[in-house]
């Protein structure tokens, strides 16, 4: 199995994906690659930025991948 199909089968699973999570869970250092990837494989893979805190409890943004409603 790829880490372009581990990305896939997770978004099928839980929705969505953070690069935090895709390390975590997965191990992939690169998630902006798989999804471009994905995303040439036809896949309606969608980004928005969502707000989080950091480990100072400052306020930063980071991309949640999730595939587009049919």
């Amino acid at each position: 199995m790829t880490q372009t199909d581990r990305v896939l089968d997770y978004l099928k699973q839980f929705g969505s994906i953070t690069a935090l999570e895709a390390l975590r869970d997965l191990g992939i250092m690169h998630l902006s690659s798989r999804i471009t990837e994905l995303r040439r494989m036809g896949y309606p893979v969608e980004r928005d930025m969502i707000e989080v805190k950091n480990r100072w409890g400052e306020k930063t943004f980071v991309a949640r991948y999730k595939m587009e409603a049919a």
